[in-house]
């Protein structure tokens, strides 16, 4: 059976009170609207649709790369009015198709095949997600007829005992395609707002002799988002989701409530993760690393058995075994070896640091090559900038690099080179050389009692 998904992503988010599109707004560190997106990919719905509407170039700059279509909402005239847009997607499909909300980003797959099966077993034209609520107080109400569903009433419309009725319609649904596209034609906006209501293609199809059915889900998964609080709550409930995950997969999180991964985060078993730590992106963290408190990484790869400390790792990999930090910072494009030391206060910038190698503290390292086992001196600067042009540096194997030292880029350290403390280097040093680039010490007897006399 052929299945699609349409995604209602044209709505303003007023009450976001922001200039960006309310779906683009991130929980865990993915748009809203690709979290939906890509629920709905891994629950096999062969193509996706996204309805957009205000701000329309920035939603599909964001989704463009999960190779979706689109459908475009010029006027916001409801629910049903935005899916009237799709006719031209839908046209000529036969199967099944889930519509669901781009800023409800708490559907799980699991719920989305089911509701695909639901209809599909049923032989429903069309089945409602619905959830069990203690207070429904401004939900529209679902009235069932046995099994089925036999009416929604919107909750200003309900009489004393309907307003009773506990079970309330989640805005998402799974359609007969040439069902519904029947059902949009006859769709009416007579009504005091003069729009054009999803839930009044239920009726429609009801008066038609027309099984509807209703699938009751976690209230959880439900919950759309219309302002900053309502981020957050989201935020909160994916974030536990997440980190359970995790722990469920044998990762150790000491205070999962001060702990923060993203959704596309990676974490092998094994793994020991102290509060304050914000993984972020497409990381991936391999077994046995230890994070101690306080790290921010993204976009990066952190080998076997690496410790890192109160550290920023941004778009780089780190090797096996490797420790790092506290304090240090990795910048975009570093690549970092195996069995390295990268201590407190050190920065490298877009270089690769060989197996073995010792940056201990105090250093920056920048567009530079360094080879295996080199011990980099406290306070050793890679002079990458002319104030025009980045230059690179090239450190041979088993260099070693003494105290205070300045490599001027573009510079050569050949394998088996050594530099004095305090020099600067501008030209590169032969293999097995030691460089010394300093002034000669002149101590100048009784200078100090002459200026003091001289006050």
């Amino acid at each position: 059976m052929y299945k699609c998904a349409v995604i209602l992503a044209a709505g303003e988010g007023k009450r976001m009170k922001s200039d960006k599109p309310k779906v683009l707004h991130k929980v865990c560190g993915k748009e809203m609207v690709n979290h939906v997106i890509d629920t709905m990919r891994a629950a096999d719905l062969e193509e996706v649709n996204v309805i957009v509407g205000k701000g329309a170039e920035e939603v599909k700059a964001e989704t463009e790369s999960r190779k979706v279509s689109y459908s475009l909402q010029d006027k916001q005239l409801g629910t049903g009015h935005a899916v009237m847009c799709t006719k031209d997607f839908l046209q000529g499909k036969k199967g099944v198709v889930a519509v669901f909300t781009g800023d409800a980003p708490l559907i799980r797959e699991e719920t989305v095949r089911k509701l695909i099966n639901f209809q599909e077993e049923g032989n429903y034209s069309a089945v409602i997600l619905t959830s069990i609520v203690d207070n429904p107080k401004g939900y529209g109400r679902v009235i069932r007829e046995g099994n089925s569903v036999g009416r929604i009433v919107e909750d200003k419309d309900c009489s004393s005992e309907e307003a009773k009725v506990n079970e309330i319609n989640a805005g998402m649904y799974a359609f007969d395609i040439e069902n519904l596209l029947e059902s949009l034609d006859k769709l009416t906006n007579n009504n005091a707002q003069g729009e054009y209501y999803l839930t009044d293609v239920i009726g429609i199809l009801k008066q038609e002799g027309k099984a509807v059915g209703a699938l009751v889900i976690d209230f959880e998964e439900t919950l759309g988002v219309n302002s900053r609080v309502e981020l957050s709550q989201a935020e909160r409930i994916m974030r536990e989701r997440i980190n359970n995950k995790h722990m469920n997969n044998g990762v150790t999180i000491i205070d999962p409530l001060n702990t923060y991964i993203d959704s596309d985060v990676e974490i092998e078993k094994d793994v020991l993760i102290y509060p304050g730590n914000v993984l972020q992106g497409k990381t991936v963290i391999k077994s046995g690393v230890v994070l101690y408190p306080n790290n921010r990484i993204e976009n990066s790869i952190i080998g076997e058995g690496t410790v890192v400390q109160s550290s920023v790792i941004l778009e780089s990999t780190i090797g096996e075994n490797t420790t790092v930090g506290p304090y240090a910072y990795i910048r975009p494009e570093s690549h970092i070896g195996s069995n390295v030391r990268i201590g407190d206060f050190v920065e490298i910038k877009k270089s690769t640091i060989g197996d073995k190698t010792k940056v201990s503290h105090l250093t920056y390292i920048g567009d530079a090559e360094v080879g295996s086992n080199c011990n980099f001196g406290c306070g050793t600067v890679v002079v990458n900038y002319d104030g025009r042009k980045k230059y690179k540096t090239k450190i041979g194997d088993n260099v070693f690099i003494g105290c205070n030292t300045n490599l001027v880029a573009p510079v050569e350290l050949k394998d088996n080179s050594y530099t004095a403390a305090g020099s600067t280097i501008t030209e590169e040093v032969p293999e097995g050389s030691l460089a010394i680039a300093r002034a000669k010490q002149i101590n100048k007897e009784g200078w100090v009692k002459r200026r003091n006399s001289n006050k």
